[in-house]
């Protein structure tokens, strides 16, 4: 099975850029996308062969979250937990017969960390329902998490340490998550693997000289594991200022 995940900052935009021959060689079984910035109605895309689910945020142009699947989920939901966290389309949970794949577009921390205080809370709130969906079927979580985890991670991590996904706090929150049963699929194949990036400012010529940052992830249950056949950053994807990402399961 065959998982890709993009945040494709602005469909409409990436769809000008070659979305649809992507996904046309690709042919991932399933398509997760962050960044949508769609509300309903604003946009008919044909994908024969795949069911699109669809969770926009409230204000317009910003956030969103899709989920293209071509076999149908038993199940779908849309956001989780309290209100606060359901008005800017960030989650979409769809239930497969053996696990529950989740799409995630977390919030970023924002410059100056204004956002920190939210975005520590939405990480609390957010691991307890992946550890509650846990309990009943492992879990494929994705998407664009806006944390580079450890050093090896970004591009130049002493000028960004502490700046918003690289703070202590975000890193410190991915670290209880893996400590709490989960896997990155990409650093347990890789683990040493360096200028391995997601994502690339659009300034300084920042993608041509590869100065990026590893924040789109696969995390899998640890019982998973044996199940990774493949986990891949797509750097040679273009579209959009991330790159796609991948998971092969077997």
């Amino acid at each position: 099975m065959k998982l890709i995940s993009w945040n494709v900052n602005g469909l409409r935009a990436c769809l000008k850029k070659g979305f649809s021959d992507f996904v046309a060689q690709a042919r991932p079984d399933v398509l997760c996308l962050q960044e949508t910035k769609l509300q309903a109605g604003q946009l008919e895309l044909d994908l024969p062969g795949y069911r699109q689910y669809w969770n926009y945020a409230e204000k317009k142009g910003y956030s969103g979250t899709a989920v293209f699947t071509r076999g149908e989920p038993l199940s779908v939901a849309y956001g989780f937990g309290d209100d606060i966290h359901n008005h800017e389309g960030r989650v979409i949970t769809a239930e497969y017969p053996d696990f529950y794949l989740v799409c995630c577009y977390t919030p970023n921390a924002q410059d100056g960390l204004k956002r920190i205080d939210y975005r520590m809370r939405w990480e609390d709130d957010f691991r307890g329902y992946l550890l509650e969906l846990d309990k009943t079927k492992p879990v494929v979580l994705c998407g664009d998490l806006n944390v580079a985890h450890e050093e090896i991670d970004l591009k130049n991590p002493g000028p960004n340490r502490g700046n918003a996904g690289f703070s202590d706090q975000e890193r410190g929150k991915m670290t209880e998550l893996l400590s709490a049963g989960f896997v990155d699929t990409f650093r347990a194949l890789y683990p040493d693997k360096t200028g391995a990036y997601s994502w690339w400012s659009y300034r300084f010529n920042a993608r041509a000289n590869n100065a990026g940052w590893r924040i789109d992830y696969f995390i899998v249950s640890q019982r998973l594991r044996e199940r990774v056949a493949g986990a891949e950053i797509l750097s040679g994807v273009y579209g959009s200022d991330h790159c796609p990402v991948a998971l092969e399961l077997q």
